[in-house]
């Protein structure tokens, strides 16, 4: 992706790492709201964002701004080409309802999200994490938070029955610990941690982490504190219309993960499913309507 195709919030992305902690202050504040935070006067990002008058204006810079009149300039023109070009006309997701229902504007607000990641997700990064979950000479811990356990238990229930040596381990601190004890510098752990990241989870990285392992990491557009250890980070945007995030842009990383570790491991995957479906016969776990 070119400087000139980046978007402000894909430029602040880049750039995170980058700043000072004021400056990473005001740049979550401006994603929080994205792209209506920018388009007030700059001391009114600033008050909104707890920062000084010259934070705003030292990252407008560093963002590759000449001032803050040309970053709002260049706001405004998303805004237009967003109405120009979106994402999808309103009656493709749902004909029946107003074009300002819940449902219209949550799908939208999921689809720019996808959209977004995508753009940002570095192809051979995402190959290198497959093939490490892929790797059946590796052991496989994944874990997740009180909300991502979910994602956790849904790449868990299909990668063990892809590959054997999996593990999921339960994120609270009397458990965790018991799962490092045969650590290896060959095992693999997938952490999810999204915002209000969790200190039980850092904590366990870390750990990990000095014991050699390997980390990949599914965090948010502001990224986990992981993030500075993981060997391999996603950043999905999660921000809709809600009091709650959304986990469709992860889900949809997860499950392609999935995919791409399926194929890779297709052979001995046939087998194991053979002899899983073998087994769910034996039980009668699922109806036959034939």
């Amino acid at each position: 992706m070119s400087d000139a195709t980046l978007t402000i919030s894909d430029r602040i992305q880049r750039k995170l790492d980058d700043l000072t902690r004021a400056e990473r202050q005001l740049a979550h504040s401006i994603l929080e709201n994205y792209p209506a935070s920018g388009l007030g006067p700059l001391s009114t990002l600033a008050r909104d964002a707890n920062v000084s008058v010259p934070t705003v204006a030292r990252m407008v810079q560093k963002l590759g701004f000449k001032g803050y009149p040309e970053f709002q300039a260049e706001l405004r023109e998303e805004l237009r080409a967003k109405v120009k070009n979106p994402i999808a006309k309103h009656d493709t997701w749902a004909d029946g309802a107003p074009s300002g229902h819940m449902l219209n504007r949550f799908t939208d607000a999921v689809i720019n999200n996808i959209r977004h990641t995508l753009g940002q997700i570095d192809p051979d990064a995402f190959d290198a994490a497959c093939a490490l979950v892929a790797d059946q000479e590796r052991r496989l811990c994944i874990v997740g938070g009180r909300i991502t356990h979910i994602l956790a238990e849904y790449l868990f229930l299909h990668v063990q029955v892809i590959r054997p040596n999996v593990t999921h381990i339960q994120s609270t601190s009397n458990a965790w610990p018991h799962y490092l004890l045969d650590t290896k510098n060959s095992d693999v752990f997938v952490i999810f941690d999204m915002r209000r990241y969790e200190n039980n989870t850092l904590k366990l990285a870390q750990m990990a982490q000095e014991l050699g392992a390997k980390i990949i990491l599914f965090t948010d557009q502001w990224r986990s504190p992981v993030h500075q250890i993981a060997d391999i980070s996603f950043s999905g945007r999660i921000v809709v219309p809600s009091a709650w995030d959304s986990l469709g842009t992860t889900l949809l990383l997860v499950e392609t993960m999935i995919s791409s570790v399926q194929n890779l491991n297709w052979d001995d995957t046939k087998a194991r499913m053979e002899e899983l479906e073998g087994m769910f016969d034996q039980t009668k776990l699922f109806r036959k309507f034939t």
